[in-house]
């Protein structure tokens, strides 16, 4: 499994018991330096990789995985279809998406004044840039709601497979 995103890897830590070998990514150095902190006290499995990694500016690397997961960091991404498209990449075929961000909302998330995050995301525009991106078996679900500062912030899960080629 990758942990794309991964901050300081809670949902890693969440996972781990559930799936086989673990590699977890980062573009900021500070988060990776967590996280190998936790993969060396045990907080996360030994063995687990840690990697420096941007698909909106990188190409994917040669690797395959069966499951690729991701919380609340597409947001952040500044060219999302290319994300999506180095996740199939990296994905064996039949291999699966979950990607769990914010539904569409008014700025208000973060300060409305940044530039560079997306303001949530329609169901239908993802499950196009999914199917764009080389994935078949699309669901977009109503997922949790997530309270901050008082203010409810609805959030999707999108699960998806990687088509063979």
């Amino acid at each position: 499994m990758l942990d794309y995103g991964a901050g300081t890897g809670l949902l890693a830590q969440a996972l781990a018991p559930h799936v086989g070998p673990l590699t977890v990514a980062d573009p900021s150095a500070g988060m990776r330096e967590v996280l190998t902190q936790k993969v060396g006290s045990g907080a996360l499995p030994r063995g687990s990789r840690v990697w420096e990694l941007d698909l909106a500016v990188e190409e994917p690397p040669e690797e395959s995985f069966d499951l690729i997961v991701s919380l609340l960091v597409l947001h952040h991404v500044p060219d999302v279809a290319a994300a999506l498209r180095g996740f199939a990449a990296m994905l064996a075929p039949g291999g699966r998406v979950a990607v769990c961000d914010l539904e569409t909302e008014d700025g208000s998330f973060h300060d409305s004044s940044r530039l560079d995050v997306h303001h949530g995301f329609d169901a239908d525009a993802l499950s196009r840039l999914l199917t764009d991106a080389g994935f078949g078996d699309v669901e977009v679900r109503p997922a949790h709601t997530l309270t901050k500062e008082g203010r409810d912030y609805p959030l999707f899960l999108a699960t998806a497979t990687r088509l063979g080629r």
